[in-house]
C-alpha cells in the first residue's frame, strides 16, 4: 500500500476508533443520569417516609438499594473497559475519571438513603406510637435542601454548567450549619418526647439522619469539584478547606 494511502487508512482508523469512544461515553453519561435519577428518588421517598413514619414504605426503600448496588458494578466494569482498550486521553479520559468517582459517590446517596429508612421503624418502635414527633426544623430545611442540591447537580451535570456546580460547592456550608444547629433542636427533642430513655433515643435518631442528610450534601460537593475538573481540567477540592483556614 502507498504510503499516502497508508496514512489515510490509519487516520480513517483513528477517527472510527474515537467516535466510538465519544458515543460510549455519551452512552455511559445517560446511565449514570439515570442512576442518579434513582438514588434522588430513594432518598426522597425515603424522607416521605420519614415525615409519616411509615414502616413498609420504608422497607420498600430498602429493597430498591439492590438495584442500584448492581447498576454501579455495571457502569463501573463499562468504565474500565473504555480505559483499557481505547486509551483515552485529554477532555475524554478526564470524562471517564468522572464517571468512576461520582458512580461510587451515587451509590453512597443510595446507602444514606437506605440507611434513613432503617432508623424510621426504630424511631417509631422507641415512640410507641405511629404519631411522628414535631420533627426540628433544621431537619426540615435539611429534608428540604439535600434533595434539591442533587437535582441542581444533576441539572449542572447535564449541561456541564461549571457556575452551578461551584454554587453547590458553596452551599455546602449551609448544610454544614443546619446539621450543626440539629444538634441543639435533638437535645431539645427529649424535653417534648418526655423526657425518658425512650426520648433520648428518639433524639439520638433524629440527629443520625441529620447525619446522613449532611453526608448526602458532602457527596454531592464532591460531584460538583469533580464537574468543575472535567469541564476546565482544574482540580479545586481543596479551595474551600484554604478559604476556611484563611478565614479563621
Amino acid at each position: 500500500m502507498p504510503q499516502n494511502e497508508q496514512n489515510a487508512a490509519e487516520t480513517r482508523t483513528g477517527q472510527t476508533a474515537t467516535g466510538v469512544t465519544e458515543r460510549r461515553i455519551v452512552q455511559l453519561r445517560r446511565r449514570l443520569a439515570r442512576e442518579a435519577m434513582l438514588a434522588v428518588a430513594m432518598l426522597e421517598s425515603s424522607l416521605a417516609a420519614l415525615w409519616k413514619l411509615d414502616v413498609n414504605a420504608a422497607q420498600a426503600v430498602r429493597r430498591t438499594d439492590d438495584n442500584i448496588d448492581s447498576e454501579e458494578v455495571l457502569i463501573e466494569q463499562e468504565t474500565q473497559a473504555l480505559l483499557a482498550l481505547h486509551h483515552p486521553f485529554g477532555r475524554d479520559f478526564r470524562a471517564l475519571i468522572f464517571v468512576l468517582r461520582v458512580n461510587t459517590d451515587l451509590e453512597r446517596v443510595a446507602d444514606h438513603a437506605a440507611s434513613i429508612a432503617k432508623i424510621i421503624p426504630k424511631i417509631r418502635g422507641a415512640l410507641g406510637t405511629e404519631t411522628p414527633p414535631p420533627w426540628p426544623t433544621a431537619l426540615r430545611e435539611l429534608g428540604e435542601r439535600v434533595p434539591a442540591m442533587c437535582h441542581e447537580l444533576m441539572r449542572a451535570v447535564l449541561d456541564e454548567d461549571e457556575a452551578a456546580a461551584r454554587r453547590i460547592v458553596a452551599a455546602d456550608e449551609v448544610i454544614d450549619q443546619l446539621e450543626r444547629r440539629l444538634f441543639d433542636e435533638a437535645v431539645d427533642l427529649v424535653k417534648v418526647c418526655g423526657n425518658n430513655d425512650n426520648a433520648v433515643a428518639v433524639s439520638m435518631l433524629v440527629y443520625r439522619i441529620g447525619r446522613e442528610l449532611e453526608r448526602v450534601g458532602d457527596l454531592m460537593a464532591s460531584v460538583a469539584e469533580d464537574l468543575v475538573y472535567v469541564v476546565t481540567g482544574n482540580i479545586i477540592r481543596h479551595e474551600k478547606r484554604r478559604t476556611k483556614a484563611a478565614k479563621g
